[in-house]
This record gives C-alpha cells, structure tokens and sequence, in this order.
C-alpha cells in the first residue's frame, strides 16, 4: 500500500515521504496512529494545506521530547527482583516494568516508546531504547539485581554470578581440605594408640611376679 507519512518513521521516512508499506501495517498501525494517511489525490491535496502546521506541530514535540531527554539519557535504574544462583530471573522483567522504572516527573514514557524484542530473564546490566520522539531516542540501563549490595556491585563492573560461584568453590574446597585434615588427625592418633598396645604388650614381665 501507498501511504503519505505525517510523521518520521523509523527507517521509512520522513514527514510528507510517500512510501510502500505492507497493507495489515498500514491498517493496524500507520493509518489508526494517524501516522500516514493513504496516498491519493485527495489526501494529498489534504497533506499540502496542511503541511505547515504538520510540521510545527512535530518540530514542538521533538523540541519538547529532547528536552525531557536531558538529564536521563544514560542513566542508570536499579531494579532489585528475585533470582536463582545461575542469575536467571523468577519470572521476567517487560517494558511494563521499565516504563514505571523511568518514568519521572519530567520524563513521561509509555509502553510503544520501549524498544525491547524479548523479555529479560538474567540479572546484570541491560542497555533498553527510549523512542520519546521519531527523531529522539535515548539509552538507559537498568541494573537487575538481588540486592541494592549486588546492584552497587554490578554497576562497579563486578560478575555477582561468577563471584558468587567463585566464593561457593572456595568455601566447598576449604570445607574438603578441614574433613581431609580432621581424617588425618583421627589416623594419626589411632596410630598413636596402636603404638602404645603394642609397647605395653612387648614390655618384659616383672621378675618378682610367681
């Protein structure tokens, strides 16, 4: 389908671009978000009459999306959710969960503006897209973590999985190497003891004895 675009979007186009789309894309999405209008004549007779107010009207949401921007691009949240030891998470965290991790008093953000193919299911630092505007996108990381001490860690660089799994061998071989040493302790004093029965039965019996 030809479609007139009002709006920039994505790799389609910019404002007034006519463009070929895919007719179920059109109608589900472009047409309904009156982000397209079908390109004919009459439409775009519409679009030219129009077209100056379009394109202040987007000029001003672009100008007001970056400025919402300032301050939050880059920035890190702290999501503290429950996992096991391999750091798969229980359950997942969706852009439902981002979208109430962000969301400030100047920064206003909706579910279509989260860029997330899948669900994340793992602890560690996770970089999501913010589309606040078709000409605007920032980057933000939200550190999934136990604990505010495991988060903190993560943000220093630090692998709470591989740690932990380290502390965990550590702490396996120490206990072996103390059941090894108690075992040697027990067998050197059985020694000990076998030791002495044999110096006693060995000893010469007292002459005086009948």
């Amino acid at each position: 389908m030809q479609v007139i675009l009002l709006e920039r979007v994505g790799s389609l186009g910019s404002i007034g671009d006519e463009v070929t789309v895919k007719s179920g894309f059109a109608r589900n999405f472009l047409l309904p978000q009156e982000k397209a209008l079908r390109a004919n004549d009459a439409n775009r007779a519409r679009f030219e009459a129009q077209r100056e107010i379009l394109e202040k009207r987007n000029a001003e949401r672009r100008d007001e999306a970056a400025s919402s921007a300032d301050g939050v691009d880059g920035e890190t949240f702290v999501m503290i959710r429950q996992a096991g030891e391999t750091g798969q998470l229980y359950g997942s965290v969706n852009s439902r969960d981002i979208v109430e991790a962000v969301t400030t008093d100047g920064l206003k953000v909706v579910r279509s503006m989260i860029v997330l193919n899948d669900p994340i299911k793992s602890l560690g630092l996770h970089d999501i897209e913010i589309k606040l505007h078709p000409e605007v996108t920032i980057t933000v990381t939200v550190n999934i973590a136990r604990t505010e001490d495991e988060a903190e860690r993560q943000a220093q660089g630090e692998n709470v999985i591989t740690a932990q799994a380290d502390e965990d061998r550590a702490l396996a071989e120490a206990q072996a190497a103390e059941l090894f040493e108690a075992g040697a302790e027990r067998e050197d004093m059985s020694d000990d003891d076998d030791n002495t029965a044999e110096a006693v039965a060995d000893a010469p019996e007292d002459e005086d004895k009948a």
